[in-house]
């Protein structure tokens, strides 16, 4: 028998922080671990033999994906072939469930077991996905904790393994005093399209407020994503600056954090620091969506506890 090997499908940068950690603690119970498919930064670090740029695949909405058509199915291809090329021992499809779940359908006649981590947001979206997941998923691995009784009279096998961020967040950095309880951490998200959109509406509310209280603001940046600078301008340098690649400590050190919805906002429920959700999207993702989201709380922090705090 050869080395094990896992094909990784992580899409974006929450699901590669978050299986970075499954990956190290695999590697350390065998050694000789080998793993290859979709992935970021720290997933490369690990020793991921990637088949796409992971710059390349952090697009999100209907209309944004559908004008990218022609690469994700050149991509999706690619990871079929390598798939039945390489025979791993399993395939670990995590979040991103547009490419993911077509891809474990296309899989599934192989026989090779399809572990899912971090489910699709069918609680948010309706169970129409359900069927598919019974479907196509052998085993889904749960995060949060209301999905367990969602997913107990589905019929899809699942485990409740608990939230990574939990240990992935320093702990001097949990429900601690704010550093600056007078800055405002800025979090427009970590794909360029997200940045695109969010950051100017950010920044157009730091300055009203400047302009009546005295305040900074921080954005916190992801090094090689976007031109931050040029957006802020050499006006906005007084108030606004830039701190890379380290969101967790931005907001640990502010008194008030504005983000986007997303995993963002739970990080900051747990660091314990008060928070306003925004987002901002193309006009045809946002009709979809509108359409066929079931949710009236946005906010991972309520969704989480079950109420509106």
């Amino acid at each position: 028998m050869g080395k094990p090997m896992i094909f990784i499908s992580a899409g974006d940068l929450s699901g590669d922080n978050a299986t970075s950690r499954v990956v190290a603690a695999l590697q350390q119970m065998h050694p000789g671990l080998e793993i290859f498919g979709l992935g970021g930064c720290r997933l490369r670090r690990l020793g991921q033999d990637q088949l796409a740029d992971p710059a390349d695949l952090a697009v999100l909405g209907f209309w944004e994906v559908a004008r990218r058509y022609l690469y994700f199915r050149r991509l999706f291809y690619r990871c079929v072939d390598e798939i039945i090329r390489r025979k791993p021992s399993c395939l670990l499809l995590v979040d991103y469930p547009g490419f993911n779940l077509r891809l474990a359908g296309r899989i599934k006649a192989l026989g090779i077991p399809i572990i899912y981590y971090i489910s699709p947001q069918v609680w948010a979206w309706g169970r129409r996905r359900l069927a598919t997941i019974k479907r196509n998923i052998d085993l889904m691995l749960l995060i949060l904790p209301f999905e367990e009784a969602f997913y107990s009279d589905s019929g899809v096998p699942s485990r409740f393994v608990g939230h990574y961020l939990l240990e992935d967040i320093p702990s001097e950095y949990i429900q601690s005093t704010a550093v600056h309880p007078r800055q405002i951490a800025l979090l427009p998200g970590s794909r360029t399209q997200e940045i695109e959109r969010m950051l100017p509406v950010m920044l157009d509310a730091v300055r009203r407020l400047c302009s009546k209280y005295e305040i900074r603001a921080v954005v916190a940046g992801i090094r090689g994503a976007y031109n931050y600078q040029s957006v802020i301008g050499a006006v906005d340098n007084k108030i606004i600056s830039v701190a890379y690649d380290d969101p967790r400590r931005v907001m640990f050190e502010s008194g008030l954090v504005l983000t986007a919805s997303g995993t963002a906002t739970l990080e900051a429920g747990i660091i314990g620091r008060p928070m306003v959700v925004v987002y901002k999207t193309g006009l045809v993702t946002y009709a979809i969506a509108r359409s066929l989201v079931r949710l009236n709380m946005i906010g991972l922090v309520n969704l989480v506890l079950g109420e509106k705090v």
